[in-house]
């Protein structure tokens, strides 16, 4: 997790009971501290994971979903190099793009 010092705070306000990550967030402390939130990881195993770790595939599948909806969201320059400077507007136009951008 030191890489991603901000995960730290997105798991402080995790309040489901089951994260879908890639193989970069693969790692025993993120397992243990969300298994200490009473929650479930399905998490890709890296491949140099020695006790490998089973991710249920069905689960697994909706995480691509949510990448291409963020890859979608990209494609509006406005978002991707945040034009905004009032994180009020920058939100605002954060939901207009989520409703232009069509279901998956």
């Amino acid at each position: 997790m030191s890489t991603a010092p901000v995960g730290e705070k997105l798991l402080e306000r995790l309040c489901t009971n089951q994260l879908l990550a890639d193989a970069a967030c693969d790692s025993d402390a993120i397992c243990v501290r969300v298994k200490r939130m009473s929650a479930q990881t399905c998490i890709k195993p890296k491949a140099n994971r020695k006790a490998r770790k089973r991710c249920i595939k069905e689960r697994y599948r909706h995480r691509s979903v949510i990448e291409r909806f963020f890859g979608a969201l990209k494609r509006f320059l406005r978002i991707a190099t945040r034009y905004d400077k009032e994180a009020a507007n920058f939100a605002g136009f954060l939901w207009l793009a989520s409703v232009l951008t069509k279901p998956f």
